[in-house]
């Protein structure tokens, strides 16, 4: 019997009697059959995360606008949210279990010291002179940065430069909202305290010494800075010329983990004119263009992603990115819920 055949023969909750139906929501009960196809669906998972482009070109007027409306007084954080119209604009969610959302930092703004227990990252976007504290961490931000703010750990941002500031962020919001674990707590404003650990861990395959213990914290490593991540691709791509892939996973330098614990976080670069298909895995994945023009192949849609875009891949559908530049190189940051997958003994590559 095939699945479409089980699936005509299942009852449907109008086959019930009305009042029967009745006594069972009284009490609370569900029948499973007549939903059960929609809860396990044959072969593929129902997903509601749709392929989706959001142009930075077209966000930042209404981003700046932002910045003369509202003060940062009253917005506290000031991001427009990249939502995918398959979850509801209302959801907020690039995906299951991502966030995503564009913030602006003007000169002289300071967005005050708090802490949540989503995980949350911070890839700037454009603009100098701004810098996040993290745990009394103090971050510079520059173009193409990984800053990690992880769960649980006190953060602020503030800006001493003359331009403003943006950053894409990127959170687990929806999955630790859905698990009733999401909150935040305001903080005061932080002392910054000796110790970056982009220094300390500034070289692959280096960490510093533990000659009378090791230190304490979880995540050693707060600022990823994009200069290393693109000399690291370079080097990578000329030594490997074979590779097909030319791509970095940012990792806990103490452990050779993912950086966070649900969401994983990559540096990929695309040789001139170069295409790749990536497989159709059961993750989904965001991708952010940091350098460069790159068309995006995802099922049946495809987008052109300039400097600064954003796109949205749902899982276990194949993806094919192609740089647009014959002679120079494209750098593009991807996020996924890979870690997450892993953990729960769901991940699947299927070619």
């Amino acid at each position: 019997m095939q699945d479409n055949d089980r699936f005509t023969t299942l009852g449907r909750l109008e086959d019930l009697p009305q009042a029967y139906r009745e006594e069972l929501t009284q009490l609370n009960l569900v029948p499973l059959w007549p939903s059960l196809r929609a809860v396990l669906p044959p072969h593929v998972p129902a997903r509601r995360t749709q392929a989706t482009h959001w142009s930075y070109r077209k966000l930042r007027p209404l981003l700046l606008q932002a910045g003369e409306l509202t003060p940062i007084e009253k917005a506290e954080r000031r991001v427009l949210v990249l939502a995918n119209p398959g979850h509801g604009l209302e959801k907020m969610q690039a995906s299951a279990a991502m966030y995503l959302g564009m913030q602006l930092l003007l000169p002289g703004e300071w967005a005050p010291s708090h802490r949540h227990t989503p995980n949350a990252v911070r890839m700037v976007v454009e603009g100098e002179g701004a810098w996040t504290t993290v745990g009394g961490e103090k971050c510079p931000m520059s173009r193409g940065d990984l800053i990690l703010t992880p769960t649980g750990l006190w953060h602020e941002h503030g800006h001493d430069g003359k331009e403003p500031v943006v950053w894409l962020d990127v959170l687990d919001l929806p999955l630790v909202y859905y698990m009733e674990a999401s909150y935040h707590v305001d903080g005061e404003r932080q002392t910054v305290v000796p110790g970056r650990g982009d220094r300390a861990y500034a070289r692959g395959g280096l960490v510093p010494t533990p000659v009378f213990a090791r230190g304490d914290k979880a995540y050693p490593m707060l600022r990823y800075p994009w200069a290393d991540a693109r000399a690291s691709l370079l080097a990578l791509a000329a030594d490997r010329p074979e590779l097909e892939a030319v791509q970095l996973t940012y990792t806990n330098p103490e452990t050779g983990a993912d950086a966070q614990n649900i969401l994983g976080f990559y540096a990929l670069m695309l040789r001139p004119g170069q295409s790749l298909r990536l497989p159709a895995r059961s993750p989904a994945m965001v991708f952010h263009q940091i350098e460069g023009r790159t068309s995006v192949a995802i099922g049946e849609q495809s987008f052109t992603i300039e400097a600064a875009d954003t796109c949205c891949a749902p899982g276990y559908t194949a993806a094919t990115l192609k740089n647009l530049s014959a002679d120079q190189p494209a750098f593009v940051f991807i996020a996924d819920e890979s870690p997450l997958h892993r953990k729960l003994g769901v991940f699947e590559n299927r070619g």
